[in-house]
Order: C-alpha cells, then sequence, then structure tokens
C-alpha cells in the first residue's frame, strides 16, 4: 500500500468526503460505521483504524479521488 493511500488523517477524510459530495452521515453509511466515527476522524479525535482505512483507500480509488489534490491553506497575505 502507498503511503499516500495509508495516510488517513483529518483533513484528508474531510477532503474525501467533499469530493464525493457525502454528508458524514452517507460517507459512514458507505464504509459500515456511524456518522459520528466519521466526525471524530475528522475533527482528529480518533483516526481510521486498519479496515476502515482499507475501505477509505477503495472508496477513493472507485471515485477518483487520488487525481484531485487536498486543497492547501493560501499562503500568508506580505505587507506592501
Amino acid at each position: 500500500m502507498s503511503e499516500r493511500a495509508s495516510e488517513w488523517g483529518a483533513e484528508r477524510v474531510r477532503a474525501l468526503r467533499r469530493h464525493l459530495a457525502a454528508s458524514q452521515a452517507e460517507l459512514g453509511e458507505r464504509l459500515g460505521t456511524r456518522q459520528q466515527t466519521v466526525s471524530e476522524w475528522e475533527t482528529g479525535s480518533s483516526r481510521p483504524r486498519r479496515m476502515s482505512r482499507r475501505l477509505l483507500q477503495l472508496v477513493a480509488e472507485e471515485s477518483g479521488f487520488y487525481g484531485v489534490e487536498c486543497p492547501s491553506p493560501p499562503p500568508p497575505e506580505r505587507a506592501p
């Protein structure tokens, strides 16, 4: 498994859900978990375990998510 596929932190989970245009409940249903669990992943209070990471990877591959970059924050503005 590539490093990219195995790393499912809060931002990556949120980005995948937004890519799918799904609610937390909808993504949870697709993965066989609760909305609360998806919320915990997105806030960083917990991380997906092994089987959930594999399911996230499969959903991401199926949806073409890996061709989309995760949004990064804009650089800070410089004073003139």
